[in-house]
């Protein structure tokens, strides 16, 4: 992390939003990234006079978007095939039909929601592909999903300015409290799951 702020505060304007670009779009793929923190750098670079806001947002927005979209496809093309094979030990290949039924109802909505979920970015894109939502409907929601997100780390950055790094509190506790919400979900729907389960064996 210190290493690429370190380079941003030294190379061309041009390449500032380069990276900004590259890092959004790879954290979709490979999560976590440092994304989140090298845009609200971004942000603050602008408020000195070292970068542009709304290249930093669009840099940002687009770039995350893509990566969505990558990981969209290769749900969509190679999900099923990847799924049936078990390739995705913790997805048990009879669960797939019931996950094509939730993402058809759901799914839009957590493409809306998916930027502002800490750790679930890569997931959601895979498994809205597998699921074959509506690739036009997608792309725009989630380039909408992240230019919110990124426009309020942008926005922050550049109020912070020099003090931008006091951002990573927040951004840490956000994640921290995200994370927690959705590990407690989880639990609560794995629970409900193996309460069906009982009740199914005392029908039988």
């Amino acid at each position: 992390m210190n290493d690429i702020i370190t380079l941003l505060s030294q190379v061309d304007p041009l390449w500032i939003y380069i990276i900004i670009f590259f890092i959004a779009y790879i954290e979709n793929l490979f999560p976590p990234s440092p994304s989140d923190v090298v845009v609200v750098f971004g942000g603050a670079l602008a408020s000195l006079g070292r970068g542009n806001f709304w290249l930093a947002l669009n840099a940002a927005a687009f770039g995350s978007t893509l990566g969505f979209i990558t990981m969209f496809t290769i749900g969509n093309w190679f999900g099923k095939k990847i799924l049936d094979e078990g390739k995705l030990k913790f997805f048990p290949k009879e669960r797939v039909a019931q996950l094509d039924s939730w993402f058809t109802k759901y799914g839009y909505w957590l493409i809306v929601a998916n930027r502002f979920l800490a750790g679930t970015r890569a997931v959601v894109s895979f498994f809205a592909g597998v699921s074959h939502l509506d690739p036009y409907k997608t792309t725009v929601l989630s380039f909408a999903s992240a230019a919110v997100w990124y426009a309020i780390l942008v926005y922050a950055g550049h109020s912070l300015g020099k003090n931008w790094e006091e951002i990573g509190f927040y951004l840490s506790t956000y994640s921290q409290i995200v994370t927690g919400g959705l590990l407690l979900v989880v639990i609560i729907l794995i629970i409900r799951y193996f309460i069906k389960q009982q009740k199914a064996k005392h029908h039988v």
